[in-house]
């Protein structure tokens, strides 16, 4: 082990390189970076494995940060094992920078999340922990690797804690260890204002073993990590208490320690006098970004015994390519990202039932077909039917990670972060079940995956007001243009932010969970219905064929000849709209029905198709179940489109048809207004 007096002086150093980025980038928060040091310093220089010159190999621990804005921290300690610069740290929340002011996921400097909603970060690391166990169960010691996370007060007050809690104890996820900085002070408050209660009593409650240990004392932060290390069947809270500002001098040469307003501005900004901390803690203030000689060799000396250990690991997993073939071109292909062959004709799915049920199907197929797939529900497996999944899996149990599925409970946003975590790990392909409406508790999730541009699938059911009986509370009306919108966000790499499928019926459905799977830019939201919708009508070269052109976001289901106006809509409307063509070609109407299952991906399409989809020249009826804006891009009048600007009624679905104005003959009816204006 390295000489305390040593890491006390890593740790400072750590300090002083975090408070000058704040100051030099005059905003930022220094405090909480400058208390969290000791036990980051102790993490990377004794225990964390990695490869120092493989960034992404699979089989090394990972650290989590939640409290993002304790960013100055993590991209001080990632600069002492080489992964910035001191300039990289100057130019802290600059345009360009590589070091932003919450950070960003770059698994090749070390950064294995992006952070800054609290909560999140060490929920995804649940999710990692639950995607090594069942990595671990398939590849054995291959996957003997830790997952740590780092914790703060707020987000230990974050709702979504509890759910992270509750099944990382019920799990019994000893591969995870979370260090909760416990300093007592918050952006606005001291903790105690504004909590009481017993966070010890709490995580035991839920099945973690428990350390506590002073924050700042080295070798009690050694003993709590080897001693979380041994724990067997348990994950490890680490309770640390320590000193918010911990170092800091104020200007009127007191101690600048335990103050709330060190929490989220400069130290300058908070009375702290920067040239005596910097002194203090052994710097030169003209000169403060620099890593002192003996850290570096500290660090220096870390990274050659890593580079031993990867040399020894990778001559044992030569040994054990050799020996297992098979598993090894499995594991290669799992963390690549390659997906099996997948004959996706060859579904059969039943006629005229919902997508939801066409959706159980396809998960049926890739239940058997798609090894390293994890499906989650969050209590709703049979009713969104997920279920379909379990066809040829089980579901995961504490000590038993053979099955592929996670019965979550009801915990919707905790669900949407285990599945980003688990795609942060890689090696798996997860998705995620529940009602359209409760989307509601994902969306700081979703924006998250789609920021960090991870291939998690959402399936939500129970698509629109057809929900029926159980009333508006259950009905989704505003969220299909919601969920819609990070279509037309763009990433930062220049797609849309999310790929959003709402498929038209049993075959289609079948073709959106293809585009679902084989998109592995963005994340992908299935939108399905709760009740039966009609087949649409075929041409010669049959339905798959044509429901295949949904590909393109858009496309022809059926024209006539020299049609006078073009209908178009997504989901079950789409087969609405063609028991409304049917009405109207008796009366010698000439009609083109268009399904958009996907109004993001349409717009990418080049302009020839577009124009043939929806000739700009034709009028146009729109159809949607939710807000009229759904189509307003497609159709251009918000007049010719009929949709439901209210919430939803408590009815039988087909009642509710007749009463909103959604039977074929009374859609029919505003179709032929909008031919006559």
């Amino acid at each position: 082990m390295n000489d305390r007096q040593l890491m006390n002086k890593a740790a400072d150093n750590i300090r002083i390189l975090a408070a000058s980025m704040v100051e030099k980038a005059k905003s930022g928060h220094p405090g909480g970076a400058m208390g969290g040091a000791d036990f980051v310093n102790v993490l990377f220089s004794e225990f964390l494995i990695f490869d120092p010159d493989s960034p992404r190999w699979p089989g090394r621990d990972r650290f989590f940060l939640d409290p993002g804005h304790m960013s100055p921290m993590l991209y001080s300690q990632l600069a002492m094992i080489g992964k910035y610069s001191m300039e990289d740290l100057q130019n802290f929340r600059q345009w360009g920078s590589c070091t932003p002011g919450h950070p960003e996921v770059d698994v090749e400097r070390g950064v294995e999340n992006t952070s800054g909603p609290l909560g999140q970060g060490h929920t995804y690391a649940v999710g990692a922990a639950i995607a090594a166990k069942f990595l671990a169960h398939r590849f054995g010691w291959m996957m003997s690797q830790t997952i740590y996370a780092y914790i703060s007060d707020g987000g230990i007050q974050e709702e979504i804690s509890q759910g992270a809690g509750r099944i990382a104890g019920h799990l019994g996820l000893d591969n995870l260890v979370m260090f909760y900085d416990s300093n007592n002070v918050q952006l606005s408050t001291k903790v105690e204002e504004v909590s009481s209660e017993d966070i010890a009593m709490k995580y035991r409650a839920w099945g973690w073993h428990i350390i506590e240990v002073d924050g700042h004392d080295v070798e009690a932060l050694r003993k709590a990590l080897s001693e979380a290390k041994a724990i067997v069947g348990k994950p490890t809270l680490i309770i640390g208490h320590t000193v918010m500002g911990k170092g800091a001098i104020s200007s009127d040469g007191g101690s600048g320690e335990d103050r709330i307003s060190t929490h989220g501005q400069p130290l300058s900004k908070a009375g702290i006098c920067m040239e005596t901390t910097i002194k203090s803690l052994g710097g030169d203030p003209s000169n403060p970004f620099v890593i002192f000689p003996e850290v570096e060799q500290l660090y220096r000396s870390r990274l050659e015994e890593l580079r031993e250990l990867s040399r020894a690991r990778k001559t044992e997993e030569n040994r054990w390519r050799a020996e297992h073939p098979e598993l090894s071109c499995k594991y290669d292909a799992w963390f690549a990202n390659e997906l099996p062959a997948i004959d996706w004709e060859s579904i059969e799915q039943k006629p005229n039932q919902a997508t939801r049920s066409a959706s159980a199907t396809v998960l049926a197929k890739l239940s058997e077909s798609v090894e390293n797939m994890i499906v989650t529900s969050a209590d709703l497996s049979n009713s969104d039917k997920t279920d379909g999944f379990l066809k040829h899996t089980h579901a995961m149990r504490k000590g038993d990670f053979s099955g592929a599925f996670l019965q979550m409970g009801v915990s919707e946003l905790t669900m949407a972060c285990l599945t980003i975590g688990m795609a942060l790990h890689g090696g798996v392909t997860a998705a995620s079940g529940t009602f359209f409406v409760f989307s509601d508790y994902m969306k700081p999730a979703i924006r998250m995956a789609a920021l960090m541009e991870l291939p998690v699938k959402f399936i939500w059911t129970h698509d629109a007001f057809r929900v029926g009986e159980d009333g508006p509370t259950h009905e989704p009306v505003e969220h299909e243009a919601q969920i819609r919108l990070l279509e037309k966000l763009q990433n930062h790499s220049g797609e849309n932010a999310m790929l959003v499928l709402r498929p038209a019926d049993a075959i289609e459905t079948t073709i959106a969970w293809q585009m679902a799977i084989e998109n592995r830019k963005t994340p992908t939201a299935l939108i399905l219905s709760r009740q039966d919708i009609a087949d649409l009508p075929a041409s010669a070269q049959g339905r798959y064929n044509d429901a295949t052109k949904a590909r393109y976001g858009a496309y022809v289901v059926e024209a006539d000849e020299n049609p006078e106006i073009v209908l178009l809509a997504s989901g079950s409307e789409v087969s609405t709209l063609a028991e409304a063509a049917k009405l109207l070609r008796a009366e010698g109407h000439r009609l083109q029905i268009v399904s958009v299952p996907s109004e993001g991906l349409f717009a990418k399409q080049a302009e020839s198709y577009r124009e043939s989809v929806l000739p700009r020249s034709m009028k146009k009826f729109g159809l949607t179940a939710g807000l009229p804006v759904n189509l307003l891009s497609l159709v251009g009048d918000e007049s010719a489109i009929w949709g439901l600007n209210s919430f939803g009624f408590s009815a039988p679905y087909k009642v509710l048809d007749e009463k909103l104005g959604f039977t074929p003959e009374q859609v029919a009816a505003r179709i032929k207004e909008q031919l006559t204006r």
